[in-house]
Order: C-alpha cells, then structure tokens, then sequence
C-alpha cells in the first residue's frame, strides 16, 4: 500500500513539471481518439445527421461555458490550492502519498455525491437535464453542461479544496483524470472486458443507464472515475436502457438549451407512467439476476414494488401526482 501511495504521488507531481499546453494536448488527443472509435467501430450505430447536430451544440456549448467560466476555471482552482495547501485538514498527514490519495478519493466522492444532488432536486435538475437531453449520446456529450451548474460545480471543489487543502498539483491531476473519464464513459464504444473493468471504474456501458430516458434507470451510476460510491451507496445500475435523453420535446441548439436550463420541466403526465409496468420489469431483472431460479417469483415483485415505491414517494412532485393512484394499486395487489 505505502508504494501505490508513492506511485501515485509521482503522478499527481508530473504534471507541475511539463509545459501547461501538455494536459489540454492529451485531453485533445483522447478526444480525438474516442471519435476515431465512434465512427470506425460504434457501439450503436447513430444517424448521421443528428450526431452532426449533437456535436455541433455540444461544441457550441463548450465554447461558451469557456467563456463565461474564464473567472473560475482550473487555472483559478490550480491558485487557489496553491495558496492554501498548507493550511488544510489533510495536513495533518505525515505522508504527502496518501495526502494525495485521500485528496483524489474526495474529490471524487464530491463530484458523485453533488451528480447525485442534481438528480434529488428539482432546482439543481433544471439546470443538469441540459447535459442529458442528448439522445446521441457520445464523446461530446461530456461538454452539454449548463454554465449555471458548472459554475457550482467550481465553486464546491474550491470550497473542498480550501477545507482539506488539497495541493495544486492533485487538484490538475484531477481537473485532467475526470475530463477524460467524463469524455470516455460518454462515448459510443463497447470493447472486450468492460464489464469488469465497471466494478471499478465508471465505463460507457454504466453510464448509458444513468442516461436512460427512465427515471428508475437514470437515478444510478453518478460516478465521474471510480464505480465504488455507486456499489457503497446502492445507486449502481448495470440494465441496458431502451432510450437515451429525457422525455418530452426539448431544444437541440445552443441558445435555447441555455434558456431550457432556467425552465422546469414539466412532469410527465399521469398517463405517462405505467407504475404496474414499471414493478414488472423492476421483478423481471430481479429474476434475470438470479437465473430466473423457481421459487422466489413473490419475492422479487415484492422487492421491486417495494423499491418502485421508494422511486416514486422520494420524489416530492411525483407524490402529489400520482399518490391516489398508487394507493388504488397497492390496494388490490
């Protein structure tokens, strides 16, 4: 342990010691990579048309959010560690490895807990619904981000990093590790052992799920790096989802996916949601992950409309909503 500790302590150093044009040249040439593979190998195959319209607006947006987030940006988090490293919680570590480890760890456990908050609430949601309105999905998806919730985003790893004070050279190492997880797991691509490689990392196969038209499915996977929080705080997820994006017609352009972030979306309408459909195929994944073993058919419809319930009675809009029909449902099962 004390040598990853070192390992990975050298290698959240390099990146103090190379030009800074280096982490944007490498994130460039990911990306670069990951659309080579989108389009020589996709995972599905995506009308042409659209894609074009998707990366257009996703660019579009990128360039914006660079614009309007130029106060708050890396660089500015990257001074800011600077001047309080010495200062923070984490300080009281001897060792600057697992110094580094821990400020890694947290930093990504923030970004999961506040993906997870986005989804909770419904003045955070407006602005994080921008990011998954993309129904083609891939690699540029990552950059579909609303300024308002990128702005808050910045504003929580600084208030982190002056708490613990994480050191600058963690906290590039980090801007740069989850960019290209972010680009990676947004990305058309299927490969040879992913599966397993998702019992540690956040892979593209986990995070379609998160971008399921369905509540129940998108509601998992927040991971940015690590798919240990998902696994600790039972928010993983390993279903194949039937479509991408949110439900209802949304804007695909740049200008108005900015006005559709200050908007709230309306709930879908009662007839929308089939809640006995949705314990169905809750009870039928539950049997496929056992084997479809006899016996336990009761069990699994009780889980499931156990779990449903849960879905539907957390959040506060859909309660109101639907709470009579609910009642009339579990009466009769």
């Amino acid at each position: 342990m004390l040598s990853l500790a070192t390992l990975l302590e050298s290698n959240f150093r390099w990146l103090t010691i190379v030009p800074e044009e280096i982490p944007a040249l490498t994130l460039l040439m990911v990306f670069t990579i990951l659309m080579i593979l989108e389009h020589q190998s996709p995972r599905k195959k995506l009308p042409a048309k659209h894609l074009q319209q998707s990366f257009k607006t996703n660019i579009g947006l990128f360039i914006v959010n660079s614009i309007a987030m130029s106060s708050v940006s890396t660089s500015s988090l990257w001074i800011l560690a600077k001047q309080y490293s010495d200062t923070g919680l984490l300080n009281a570590l001897s060792s600057p490895g697992w110094k580094a480890v821990l400020s890694f760890l947290l930093l990504d456990l923030l970004i999961y807990l506040w993906h997870k908050a986005c989804h909770r609430f419904d003045c955070l949601w407006m602005f994080h619904k921008v990011h998954h309105n993309d129904p083609y999905l891939n690699t540029s998806t990552a950059f579909r981000v609303h300024f308002v919730e990128l702005f808050i985003t910045n504003l929580l790893k600084a208030a982190l990093i002056v708490l613990l004070g994480i050191e600058e050279a963690v906290v590039l190492t980090n801007e740069v590790i989850i960019t290209l997880f972010v680009m990676f797991h947004h990305a058309n691509i299927s490969f040879m052992g992913e599966q397993f490689l998702g019992k540690i990392i956040i892979v593209p196969s986990l995070h379609r799920t998160h971008h399921s038209i369905q509540r129940n499915e998108h509601d998992s996977n927040y991971g940015a790096v690590l798919s240990i929080w998902d696994r600790l705080f039972g928010t993983l997820s390993e279903r194949e989802p039937a479509e991408i994006g949110i439900k209802g017609n949304s804007p695909q352009d740049v200008v108005n996916l900015i006005k559709f972030g200050f908007t709230v979306h309306a709930s879908p309408s009662l007839e929308a949601i089939d809640i006995e459909a949705m314990i169905a195929e809750a009870a039928y994944y539950k049997a496929e992950k056992r084997g479809f073993y006899p016996g336990d058919d009761i069990r699994d419809w009780l889980e499931a409309k156990r779990d449903i319930i849960k879905q539907v009675y957390t959040d506060k809009t859909l309660k109101n909503r639907y709470k009579s029909k609910l009642q009339h449902i579990f009466s009769n099962s």
